[in-house]
């Protein structure tokens, strides 16, 4: 029996002819190609000399600084962001306020703001002291002694990358449903053995994209430490071109290594991803 005449074999049919998302590859083409022959043309962008300057031992010093805050940062941040989570979603309502405020303030504040402040506690605080509240004091340093550029750039950072990683956490525990907790307690786990073995891994899934988007905008971050004398990778290159006038080829250095470890970044981002999503797909 025929088919009726108006209707369309499939295995024959061909895809529609877009004019238009054909006119938008061919201008972005075009595009793209411009702005290539730009960055290969123009002289002043000195590409000789950014490549002598990409593997300089002051630039990947200030380099393995940047990862080093990074890291530290990373860690510190994210230690004190589970227990501020934990806190605010207490059932005691003084620590649940406290921890809201913290989040609400250190959001709130810009990251350089916070790093410039930290700098100069020395100025509020002439002395760091150790003892008893309202009563003795057992030993004390001289605050510019103790918050050095190091000091107060992990603080400003570990400071501010907690608040966030305080809400990426509560958020993960939110979106488990409770019934999963109930279930656990059900069959005889403890409340932390809930958490550890049933609440978290399926947290994780929705904590883990958020940490590395926030993990390679902390490592991007580390560029404001430059104002506080920090010798992390922006500073090495601010150093070098303060002196030789290379400005543009300089920060081309910089940005050359910026994007090659944020490219690393992504793609182990994107491994965790597959791994703690592996029960979704």
């Amino acid at each position: 029996m025929s088919a009726p005449p108006h209707v369309v074999d499939v295995a024959s049919a061909r895809p529609r002819v877009r004019p238009l998302r054909w006119a938008a590859g061919a201008l972005l083409l075009v595009l793209v190609a411009q702005f290539a022959w730009f960055l290969l043309t123009n002289p002043r962008f000195e590409w000789p000399v950014a490549g002598r300057y990409l593997f300089d031992p002051n630039i990947l010093r200030g380099l393995g600084m940047s990862l080093l805050l990074t890291v530290i940062g990373m860690v510190l941040g994210s230690a004190l962001g589970v227990l501020l989570a934990a806190g605010r979603l207490s059932g005691f309502a003084p620590m649940a306020w406290a921890c809201g405020v913290y989040v609400a303030v250190f959001r709130g504040v810009p990251p350089l703001v916070q790093l410039i402040f930290w700098f100069n506690l020395g100025y509020l605080l002439p002395r760091i002291s150790l003892g008893v509240p309202f009563g003795p004091t057992f030993v004390s340093w001289p605050t510019n002694s103790v918050i050095s550029s190091l000091t107060a750039a992990v603080i400003g950072l570990t400071l501010h990358e907690a608040a966030y990683m305080a809400e990426i956490v509560r958020a993960g525990i939110l979106a488990v449903d409770g019934g999963q907790r109930d279930a656990a307690r059900a069959m005889g786990f403890t409340a932390g053995q809930s958490f550890v073995k049933v609440v978290l891994p399926q947290a994780m899934r929705v904590i883990v994209p958020p940490t590395g988007s926030q993990f390679i905008s902390l490592l991007k971050g580390t560029s404001l430490v430059s104002v506080i004398a920090m010798a992390d990778l922006l500073y090495a290159v601010q150093v070098i071109y303060n002196r030789t006038y290379e400005i543009v080829p300089l920060l081309i250095v910089a940005c050359a290594w910026y994007l090659a470890v944020v490219t690393v970044l992504s793609l182990g981002q994107r491994r965790l991803e597959r791994h703690f999503g592996k029960g979704q797909r």
